[in-house]
């Protein structure tokens, strides 16, 4: 499961980079990409889930005033293959667990637990990794963007953390290898990398940034 940090999002005015939490990038099973292209996209079938869908999973790239768009996409392209998992086997099934898990690591509180929060200091990589790792036992995958022309240091981007095929219990995000290929894609189109070891910015929100 990928969560990004609104305020990281670099599309200038397009970004909805005010918001002050956490949201849900996709869940994403490991080298699959669109399954099944004949399977589309129903905003009906999640119809109940949307008031937790439009504050946990919002679009916060794209300056759409259709919203699904994004939904559409994690569907078509992720989706079709999460539904392999009997637990992930329909539209509504993929989006609601998704929820599900988001809630379940909490991962907005527990950086908080740990004292970390947004701020115009920086932070130091292994001051989340550690965090992470004490709190659930596993070893995330950070994602950064590099630092920006003139500028020193990365700025974290998304937080992954990683869950067995049988039963969706949290498991370490594999070290180079297995999902690096796929990681560096779905980065890379951000412009992000997988953080390296060092200082890292940990950006507040827009409005906050005065």
């Amino acid at each position: 499961m990928d969560q990004h940090w609104p305020p990281t999002c670099e599309e200038a005015d397009s970004c909805r980079n005010s918001l002050d939490y956490w949201t849900i990038h996709g869940l994403w099973p490991d080298k699959a990409e669109e399954c099944n292209r004949s399977w589309h996209f129903n905003v009906d079938e999640i119809k109940d889930l949307m008031p937790d869908m439009k504050i946990y999973w919002p679009d916060v790239i794209h300056p759409s005033s259709n919203r699904t768009q994004f939904w559409k996409h994690e569907w078509e392209k992720h989706g079709t293959c999460a539904a392999q998992l009997d637990a992930l086997n329909s539209e509504r099934k993929y989006f609601g667990k998704s929820l599900a898990l988001y809630k379940q690591v909490d991962l907005n509180s527990m950086l908080l637990k740990f004292g970390i929060k947004p701020s115009i200091n920086y932070y130091h990589i292994a001051d989340f990794k550690d965090a992470l790792t004490r709190v659930y036992g596993v070893v995330p995958k950070i994602q950064c963007l590099p630092p920006k022309q003139g500028a020193q240091v990365q700025t974290i981007g998304q937080i992954e953390l990683c869950f067995t095929k049988e039963d969706l219990h949290l498991r370490n995000c594999s070290e180079p290898g297995e999902q690096e290929a796929r990681l560096a894609k779905g980065a890379a189109a951000r412009g992000m990398a997988v953080c390296e070891y060092g200082p890292v910015f940990y950006p507040p929100p827009a409005e906050t940034q005065h």
